[in-house]
């Protein structure tokens, strides 16, 4: 999918508040239903890293949007931080309900593979989003290729301290998968392309608020001639960004990553971020309900060369890896950050 069908899905969903998440992580937190087949309803249960997470809440939007779409009952569950041993218990209880599909966002990519691995022998579909579990699903929805992602942060940061000097990156948990494949290739792409910029550090705020904010400050205090920072991770930007716009740190340090335009709008506005990037979330989560919905009727396997239609977002391909690719990132700043809402 192109950059202009993201911004203009993204527009779609302008009416949209950003809804906070109030459920337990003994509950469910959102569910949708829909009056699919008497015969053969479909069930999935979605499993963010964790809940109470705005990046999370949107993708769940797409997933209660596709339900009434695909006749499914979607059905949010998750823990409260982003932990893997905080999943497994989920993803035991809804293989314990037998339902047809567990759409989650891995914590790590390969800890919660004994549970996954059950559920797929119990005959339940297991479809990753966001953040993959290579060897332990049927399909993975990749938001947009890791190349591609670490090439466009790696690009803005150069732009913004003028292709040399001191950088850190603030990624979430140390064994995301997701964060780690971007760092490795945003290390590679730096090194072969850009030899006046100097990473300093890979810090972790463990995709927490508080922690961020304050692995943000420790860096620097740390490295007084820090340039710049990449934070590929939404909780991790925005609280970057709050420590930032309140600090002398202000327009010394660039700051660019991952984000939402509703988190980060007041500080673009304000200067303490220049640009950041990212894709839909919301169409994320209604791509992966398509797909998932595909799988289970049996219009794809996920072998390389499948097709499918997802709705409003119109027809995919399964590439390598049984991935399907949402589309590329998108960029965010000042000329255009007033057109979103999520």
């Amino acid at each position: 999918m192109k950059i202009t069908k993201v911004a203009a899905a993204a527009s779609m969903v302008l009416v949209l508040a950003m809804a906070g998440c109030s459920s337990s992580p003994t509950s469910p937190s959102t569910t949708s239903t829909s009056s699919g087949a008497a015969n053969a309803p479909l069930t999935i249960t979605v499993l963010p890293k964790n809940l109470g997470n705005p990046y999370f809440d949107t993708s769940m939007k797409g997933f209660t949007a596709a339900a009434p779409e695909i006749g499914a009952t979607v059905t949010q569950v998750g823990p409260t931080s982003a932990s893997a041993n905080g999943q497994v218990t989920y993803i035991q209880t809804a293989t314990q309900q037998k339902v047809s599909a567990i759409d989650i966002s891995s914590n790590d990519p390969t800890a919660m593979c004994n549970a996954l691995n059950a559920a797929m022998a119990a005959g339940i579909k297991v479809v990753t989003f966001d953040s993959d579990a290579p060897t332990c699903r049927d399909l993975f929805i990749n938001q947009a290729s890791a190349d591609g992602i670490a090439k466009v942060l790696v690009q803005m940061i150069s732009d913004e301290i003028g292709g040399s000097g001191e950088i850190a990156i603030l990624s979430a948990a140390a064994n995301a998968t997701n964060q780690n494949t971007w760092i490795d290739l945003m290390k590679t792409d730096l090194a072969a392309s850009y030899p006046n910029i100097t990473l300093d550090e890979v810090a972790y705020g463990n995709d927490d608020d508080q922690m961020s904010f304050d692995q943000t400050s420790a860096l620097l205090q740390k490295y007084p001639n820090l340039k710049g920072i990449i934070a590929p991770t939404t909780v991790g930007i925005a609280a970057a960004a709050r420590y930032l716009s309140t600090s002398s740190a202000k327009g010394q340090v660039q700051l660019t990553g991952l984000g939402t335009p509703n988190d980060m709008r007041s500080y673009v506005q304000d200067g303490t971020c220049k640009e950041f990037a990212l894709w839909n979330p919301q169409d994320l989560g209604y791509l992966a309900a398509y797909a998932t919905q595909a799988l289970v009727n049996g219009t794809i396997t996920g072998a390389q060369g499948d097709t499918f239609t997802a709705g409003s977002l119109g027809s995919f391909t399964v590439g390598a890896d049984k991935t399907v690719l949402l589309g590329d990132p998108y960029k965010f700043d000042a000329s255009n950050i007033a057109n979103f809402n999520f």
